[in-house]
């Protein structure tokens, strides 16, 4: 898959770098040929075709032309330059064209500016970074602004909330095209941060946990995560910490910003969408696997977190497992 970054002068080098980071970790474990680069205008934005000076003052070269996105399999506006600021008539005729031959189009952070103006977000939902939330709203009523999502996929445009949220929206992508497998390994290798809550459940993409390592907050995560289908209480969890319970139900909540009880139930229900992703099991023996007693308990949970029965997230999701309910 080609994948073709928008490169703009100020853009931060942390944004032009996420899409890379994730999709270039596809390339490097062997999972998938994914090909990443970065493209911008012949002029315009950038006095010299060929480079971009990023926010932090470095000079970006190797960038190519707009003909570099109209080869790609999907486009990556990464963020903005302000709000306010519509995109130049070459580069939104550009992301209309390619949207219209079905390539999806995703704008990270500011990013989303960039697809609504180019007429692309018009009665769907989307989200930006929650400072310009507002503005959006204000300048495009015709887009339903949702400012407490991490990210929403439409298929064919995405748009993610602030910064870091769009590591979380580029695995997204990984766990829709390669499945769970693949978005755990890459995942991991970036060590991406813990789970994290947030509103319009149905539409978000939890971030895979990644390795713990160092702390006793870290060790009881790592004793949960091999012993999900087991009882996990506090006090387990915080022998396993070497703490105190009120000791370690404080440090725990400082740490992950949840309590120990919501902590184990995401990753129980992260576990149980990789296994209805990737394997045979029956729900029922998903429900044991992951902890949640029966399979009653199980689609109670699945349905509050994601809006949908287990059975329904295979049909959709799974690698052509079938359900055994």
């Amino acid at each position: 898959m080609k994948i073709a970054v928008y490169a703009f002068d100020g853009a931060s080098m942390f944004h032009l770098s996420v899409p890379h980071l994730v999709f270039d970790e596809v390339a490097r474990s062997g999972a998938a040929p994914w090909q990443t680069s970065f493209f911008s205008e012949d002029a315009g934005f950038s006095e010299d075709a060929g480079s971009v000076t990023t926010s932090e003052g470095y000079t970006l070269g190797g960038i190519e032309g707009l003909d570099r996105a109209r080869d790609a399999d999907l486009i990556v506006v990464p963020s903005w330059i302000k709000d306010g600021v519509a995109p130049s008539p070459a580069l939104a005729k550009l992301l209309q064209e390619r949207h219209a031959r079905a390539v999806p189009i995703v704008g990270l952070c500011l990013g989303a500016n960039a697809l609504a103006d180019a007429g692309l977000l018009a009665g769907r939902s989307a989200v930006t970074h929650w400072k310009s939330t507002e503005e959006l709203a204000r300048r495009h009523p015709e887009i339903s602004v949702e400012p407490s999502a991490l990210y929403l996929d439409h298929g064919d445009v995405m748009t993610s909330a602030g910064t870091a949220s769009g590591i979380d929206a580029c695995l997204h992508i990984v766990r829709t095209r390669l499945g769970s497998a693949v978005a755990n390994r890459v995942a991991r290798h970036l060590v991406v941060a813990p789970h994290r809550e947030g509103g319009q459940a149905q539409y978000i993409e939890r971030p895979v946990p990644a390795d713990s390592s160092g702390g006793a907050v870290a060790a009881a995560c790592a004793f949960a995560l091999e012993h999900l289908g087991e009882g996990l209480s506090v006090a387990r969890l915080a022998q396993a910490a070497h703490l105190s319970e009120r000791s370690f139900v404080r440090a725990f909540r400082d740490e992950t910003g949840a309590t120990p009880a919501a902590w184990v139930r995401s990753r129980r229900l992260d576990e149980a969408r990789t296994l209805l992703e990737t394997s045979q099991l029956s729900v029922d023996q998903i429900a044991a696997a992951c902890g949640f007693g029966s399979p009653v308990t199980l689609r109670q949970n699945f349905a509050a977190a994601f809006g949908s029965t287990p059975s329904s997230y295979r049909r959709r999701f799974g690698d052509g497992a079938t359900d055994g309910v």
